[in-house]
């Protein structure tokens, strides 16, 4: 299974092939917006197979946990460009 992170201009340019890739190329992709992680795309078949095994969720948690970013309670987040 190949794990590629693409922008989500990339990701909206070539939507067609994402999905070509998703779903016959066992590709994963983590789309990025402003350079942080925002989504995954993956075939439903890779979904389905996560949520029926432990340990596959497992590993996606921590996956999730490692590339989502990290806030503080009460931090003030700055969301402008």
């Amino acid at each position: 299974m190949k794990i590629r992170t693409i922008n989500s201009t990339e990701a909206q340019n070539h939507f067609g092939q994402i999905i070509d890739a998703v779903v016959h190329g066992q590709t994963r992709y983590i789309v990025k917006r402003r350079n942080v992680s925002q989504a995954i795309i993956m075939s439903l078949e890779d979904f389905e197979q996560l949520l029926s095994d432990a340990s596959e969720r497992k590993k996606i948690n921590d996956v999730i946990r490692e590339l989502a970013p990290v806030y503080n309670l009460g931090e003030t987040i700055n969301t402008s460009d």
